[in-house]
């Protein structure tokens, strides 16, 4: 199976036109170590700044409330990048910020934060601040001016959040303090308000109005059978009247006792004794000439007992409004408690907290919590960092190589020329016979010498080329060039570079 990669035709474009790939990609090359050098010199400042944590803020834990060390990592980075901060340091470094209109600072804004570089390392507790500059003394100033800015701006903020947050308790104390005298004026006029309604009791009173509801089942009764004896009186006599109540009494007595009881056999003789006058007709009366003092007795009576009648249903409809009322007096004093018992505790959280934020805002105020420490300030760098010249002319020989080849394959695909016996096939063409290239001897070896003399000084400045990556590199890294020494030591590097 044939590949469908035919690296012959592309090795034989290429000597084709090996001229051209040589002076294209010498062209390339060349533009790019020149560009390379027309690059300024970037120096880079770093400073590394310990984040201590204080071992007060264990001590003090639950009792004082400060910003956490992870919250502080958290925000790091936004933080030092911001635009706010950035504007004071470029104040402080007088890079004339108030000359340069909007667009021209938030330009400046965005290349400095591009060119910052933050490094966190949460384990050790330490952050880097790297920043680039064309100038070394720049570059050292704005990292020690953004870190300096950058503590002076943490404490003052948290310092600030200490005491706006105890400023604000302590208002808030004041004002829940006087909710809660308030509250507590309502509920003391409200009990002396209710203070009878509330003293009352659901069951004595329920048990009144059963008391009362009976009072008047007897005295009902007692009413019709009063009102049954004064129609008894008015038609038969006293003597009938007599008998009756004398009979309701032994029926009412013989329910308690036996009928061998001396006031139950009392009774009957009385009873006997006026029922033998009545047979008798002694005593006997008619109508209106029968005499009224019993008459007169159970009419007093009858009146009596409506008036107690009436007199224990006013007492249980009074009772009754009374009933109704209990619960809304009783809801009524469960609110007013209730709103007092949430703003008490919540008047002693607010104290509680009151009395954090003060030990919180002595924490900050000594700075006590945590705290940040610059070990290693910015110096002027004394090598410069970029550009980096050894990888940008490696990546131009072989951008070279590369783009060389391109043009060569983009030239060869504008060819319309026939070059090939399929091509005339492909149109249609009848081929008779191909005449193969004649070489003349003395042309091949003009030939062979021009190549001699092009590729022996094409060979020559690709090697001033490469010569550019030693001495680059031993200058990057601060060897000395002329001693034995440096010269093993930079071979040795750019070996290991090489096989990288």
């Amino acid at each position: 199976m044939e590949s469908d990669f035919d690296y012959k035709k592309y090795l034989q474009l290429i000597v084709k036109r090996r001229y051209l790939f040589v002076v294209l990609a010498l062209l390339i090359m060349t533009g790019t170590v020149i560009a390379s050098y027309m690059k300024p010199a970037v120096y880079e400042a770093k400073s590394t700044v310990f984040i201590e944590r204080s071992v007060i803020g264990d001590l003090v834990k639950g009792i004082a409330v400060t910003a956490s060390f992870e919250d502080k990592i958290r925000v790091l980075e936004y933080a030092i990048k911001s635009r706010s901060l950035l504007l004071k340091v470029f104040d402080d470094l007088d890079l004339n910020v108030n000359k340069q209109n909007d667009s021209q600072l938030e330009e400046m804004v965005k290349a400095f934060q591009a060119k910052t570089d933050i490094r966190l390392k949460d384990k050790e507790g330490l952050f880097t601040i790297a920043f680039s500059h064309e100038n070394p003394r720049l570059a050292r100033d704005y990292v020690n001016a953004l870190i300096r800015r950058y503590i002076e701006e943490n404490s003052s903020s948290t310092r600030e959040d200490s005491y706006g947050a105890t400023r604000f308790l302590g208002e808030q104390i004041a004002a829940m303090k006087e909710k809660l005298a308030r509250s507590d004026a309502a509920t003391s006029s409200y009990r002396q308000e209710k203070g009878s309604l509330l003293a009352q009791s659901e069951e004595m009173i329920s048990t009144e109005i059963g008391n009362a509801q009976q009072r008047i089942e007897e005295y009902a009764l007692r009413r019709r059978q009063l009102e049954s004896l004064l129609g008894l009186a008015v038609k038969n006599g006293p003597q009938q009247i007599r008998l009756a109540e004398l009979k309701k009494r032994q029926q009412e007595l013989s329910l308690v006792y036996t009928d061998n009881h001396p006031e139950i056999i009392a009774i009957g003789n009385e009873i006997a004794s006026l029922q033998e006058q009545i047979k008798s007709g002694q005593g006997v009366s008619h109508g209106a000439a029968v005499s009224s003092p019993e008459q007169d007795r159970i009419t007093l009576e009858l009146k009596s007992l409506r008036e107690s009648e009436q007199n224990q249903r006013r007492l249980i409809a009074s009772k009754l409004a009374l009933l109704k009322s209990i619960p809304a007096a009783k809801a009524g004093l469960e609110e007013l408690e209730r709103e007092r018992a949430s703003q008490k505790t919540l008047y002693e959280q607010l104290v509680a907290r009151y009395g954090q934020s003060e030990v919180s805002k002595q924490m900050e105020v000594q700075d006590k919590t945590t705290t940040f420490r610059v070990v290693d300030p910015a110096v002027v760098p004394a090598k410069p960092t970029g550009p980096q010249r050894v990888r940008m002319i490696l990546l131009g020989i072989l951008g070279g190589l590369a783009g060389s080849f391109a043009i060569l394959l983009l030239l060869d695909h504008l060819d319309v020329s026939v070059r090939h016996i399929d091509s005339l096939r492909s149109l249609g063409v009848q081929v008779l016979a191909v005449v193969p290239k004649i070489e003349n001897p003395s042309e091949a070896l003009a030939v062979r010498r021009r190549d001699w003399w092009f590729f022996s000084l094409a060979g020559i400045y690709f090697l001033l080329i490469l010569a550019t990556i030693p001495i680059e590199y031993m200058r990057e890294n601060s060897y000395d060039i002329l001693s034995g020494a440096g010269i093993r030591q930079n071979l040795a590097n750019l070996r290991d570079m090489t096989f990288r």
